[in-house]
């Protein structure tokens, strides 16, 4: 359900340094993000990975973002009159490495009705406590790519000290305890793990967890390696009915969001320093004039804040430095 404070809230918004969007999202329908670590934080360094590679992937925990600094921002974000129809713990990394993440859940819950999404690639669930706060959001949304060590290794490159078996056991032993919405996304690489063999098995481990909802995605953005490609939808179609729930191949997002918002700059590149988008992107993912967006784009490249990257005959921004 969509919530929307009324229109007299007014005044400009507060500036945010841990929240971005509200965003579109093809999984999850409009999204503001919530990114409570550094740049690249994670503990693996996915060949898919739009942010690109990872340095130096790690399993050390800490509150890499001040818990009450993070809960002040999205306060305001309501107080200002902020539209969304789910809060995402998401952004510059792996969520479940900021060691107080789940007070981070349970405050954003208490300032507001949203829903609250946690986007996890899951490495750490073979901690009780990590399950412990994980199981505090509505909705969790892990990944989960690889049917044996072999394709986690060349897909996912772990960190050194991450096993693959305590991997699968700490999803195995989340889906139990989780009494919330589960969901999985599977990500799907030609040439890495799209051979059929390989997709049943995958679709077979999947099924064992029994999630609500299955999702297979592939490559829509540069990644981190070039050589990642997407899978032909059809192709992606095929592999969807090899699942149980069958899988969604999600779709781009074009629904209407009310009236166009006033362009800012700093929401442009707060989009962009998490993941390069199209002009279309930017102008539906936040809900601005695609011609006032492309203007404010054009300032950001001559000022040197946004880049450019052309994949395949679309042009991508992404933020400077």
């Amino acid at each position: 359900m969509m919530y929307r404070k009324p229109s007299e809230a007014g005044g400009d918004e507060p500036r945010m340094n841990y929240l971005f969007g509200p965003v579109a999202s093809r999984r999850l329908g409009r999204s503001l993000g919530v990114d409570v670590l550094e740049f690249k934080t994670c503990t693996l360094d996915c060949i898919y990975c739009e942010l690109g590679r990872t340095p130096s992937p790690t399993t050390a925990r800490r509150e890499y973002a001040p818990v009450e600094a993070v809960l002040a921002e999205v306060r305001a974000w309501y107080a200002a009159g902020g539209a969304a129809e789910v809060i995402t713990l998401a952004g510059s990394g792996e969520p479940t490495l900021h060691s107080r993440f789940g007070e981070i859940i349970r405050g954003i819950k208490e300032a507001g009705p949203l829903p609250v999404c946690l986007l996890t690639n899951g490495t750490l669930f073979g901690m009780p406590e990590v399950r412990r706060d994980a199981a505090l959001a509505d909705m969790v949304v892990p990944s989960l790519d690889a049917p044996s060590r072999a394709v986690f290794e060349k897909i996912n490159r772990p960190e050194a000290g991450l096993d693959y078996d305590a991997y699968v056991d700490g999803l195995r032993a989340f889906a139990r305890e989780y009494r919330g919405r589960l969901w999985l996304e599977v990500f799907i690489v030609p040439g890495v793990n799209d051979d059929e063999p390989t997709v049943r098995r995958l679709a077979a481990l999947a099924s064992s967890l029994h999630p609500e909802k299955i999702q297979l995605n592939t490559a829509v953005r540069p990644a981190a390696e070039s050589f990642v490609q997407p899978v032909q939808p059809e192709r992606l179609e095929a592999f969807a009915a090899l699942f149980t729930p069958r899988a969604d191949v999600p779709g781009s997002f074009n629904r209407p969001f009310g009236a166009d918002l006033p362009v800012q700059a700093e929401s442009i590149v707060a989009l962009v320093r998490r993941r390069p988008c199209t002009l279309d992107d930017i102008a539906q993912g936040l809900a601005f004039n695609p011609a006032d967006a492309a203007r404010m784009v054009a300032e950001l490249c001559h000022a040197g804040c946004v880049t450019t990257e052309t994949r395949d005959g679309e042009t991508y921004y992404r933020a400077a430095g």
